[in-house]
């Protein structure tokens, strides 16, 4: 079966956004400073039709590897909404991705293989149309926070990735806000460049 998995830049104190965050402000005031590192990466600028980047590093390749097992992408409306002024055509995933939402609406077709689709029946329904889309890749919940922490407390989680920059935002959404003390991380891969900490954890 195939691996459900998270992957997000995080500060330094635990805030994966800034506050403020809505459409026309991604990721909330100073929140894009976590991302930075990638900024310059061949491969995620690739995926925004953006030329040149440096390739070969180990930035370029957690990019590199974290798009190729993708078959398929879980989201919430907040963060597509977010997204969905600001990502070009072709958008970045080029796979089926499935938006949690409570609004119904009719599948959003983008070129290079990108379909949104909206899914109001919760989590659950949501992962198993992802699974059955991604075949045999892996199937990347992109967040927000939200909904990245329904995952964890429904037990549909096996992995979390984060990349930890080295900045300090000081408010804004953290990740780990209301997750149960329970909850238990085993770290299995830390990769560092000069610009990220790139920790992989399973959940236990």
């Amino acid at each position: 079966m195939s691996t459900v998995y998270a992957s997000l830049g995080m500060s330094l104190d635990g805030f994966v956004a800034g506050p403020n965050a809505r459409p026309g402000n991604p990721l909330g005031d100073g929140g894009l400073r976590i991302h930075e590192w990638v900024e310059d990466v061949e491969t995620w600028r690739e995926r925004q039709s953006l030329a040149g980047g440096t390739g070969g590093d180990p930035d370029d390749a957690i990019v590199a590897e974290n798009f190729e097992r993708a078959g398929a992408y879980v989201m919430g409306r907040r963060m597509f909404a977010e997204g969905e002024l600001g990502w070009p055509d072709p958008p970045p995933f080029r796979a089926p991705v499935l938006v949690l939402t409570h609004t119904p609406r009719e599948p959003w077709v983008r070129q290079g293989g990108t379909t949104f689709h909206f899914v109001t029946e919760g989590p659950e329904a949501a992962l198993a149309l992802a699974r059955e889309a991604a075949g045999e890749k892996d199937v990347q919940v992109s967040g927000g926070a939200e909904t990245v922490r329904e995952f964890l407390a429904a037990g549909l989680l096996d992995e979390l990735e984060i990349h930890l920059a080295p900045v300090v935002l000081g408010s804004g959404t953290r990740l780990f806000d209301g997750v149960s003390p329970d909850l238990r991380l085993e770290p299995v891969r830390v990769i560092g460049s000069p610009k990220v900490t790139h920790v992989r954890y399973r959940v236990r």
